[in-house]
């Protein structure tokens, strides 16, 4: 089971990382550098810098916020899917008790 972080531990690790991104040639060598002070490990790291870093603006990609969209959509399509499976189910039951040829 994943270790959980407190999120204050967790902002801050992001914010250290991003303050010190051009420090180092890249976000695998800040992460490496960085994660033992903080006491994380550095793919945590590089996982939690990679939206903090989309979301700033720094790096292309959808946002925390069009993700959390997308998720939300994604679930109301297998939801309505869902409901129009069933709808198909009973009107060809309906169908079925309807048909003078079953009589």
């Amino acid at each position: 089971m994943p270790k959980q972080y407190p999120k204050e531990q967790r902002d801050r690790a992001v914010r250290m990382l991003l303050d010190r991104l051009d420090d180092y040639p890249s976000m695998y060598a800040a992460c490496n550098a960085i994660a033992p002070k903080l006491g994380i490990g550095p793919e945590t790291l590089r996982r939690w810098g990679q939206p903090a870093q989309v979301d700033s603006g720094q790096r292309s990609g959808p946002t925390s916020d069009e993700l959390m969209e997308i998720k939300k959509l994604k679930n109301k399509i297998r939801d309505l899917e869902e409901a129009n499976e069933i709808l198909k189910q009973a009107s060809m039951i309906d169908a079925r008790e309807l048909d003078p040829r079953q009589r």
